[in-house]
């Protein structure tokens, strides 16, 4: 395989200003927002030639918010502590602090987003 397995990911919500506001705060980001035919998309922002799969976040009637259920994304951080600590403020809640899982892989953090996704973070410190 040329390339890594993941190339795209969508997150679904069911409010697009409010979920954009909560990414754009605890990330410290602008996400675009597009309306394709009635299907919201909100585009992460995405750098040509670096790691890692780019996504959106997505307003349709068939897509659904999971706390529980589906696949599991986790956004690379420098460290999980710093997006944790925007969390709460920007109206979402942790469910798993800053925990290592091990000296090598590093450290992961889980949150419910403001639509009632279960999102994890990862870094190395």
């Amino acid at each position: 395989m040329e390339q890594n397995m993941v190339g795209w990911f969508e997150i679904p919500v069911l409010d697009m200003d409010r979920a954009k506001a909560f990414y754009d705060e605890v990330f410290k980001i602008k996400i675009q927002v597009q309306d394709f035919g009635g299907t919201l998309m909100g585009w992460f922002p995405w750098a040509e030639g670096k790691p890692g799969a780019n996504g959106s976040l997505i307003k349709h009637e068939d897509y659904k918010p999971s706390s529980r259920d589906g696949v599991l994304v986790y956004f690379a951080s420098s460290d999980v502590q710093n997006e944790l600590n925007r969390i709460e403020k920007a109206g979402g809640e942790i469910i798993k602090t800053k925990t290592q899982i091990s000296p090598e892989v590093g450290f992961m953090g889980l949150f419910l987003d403001t639509e009632g996704n279960r999102i994890a973070l990862h870094s190395r410190n």
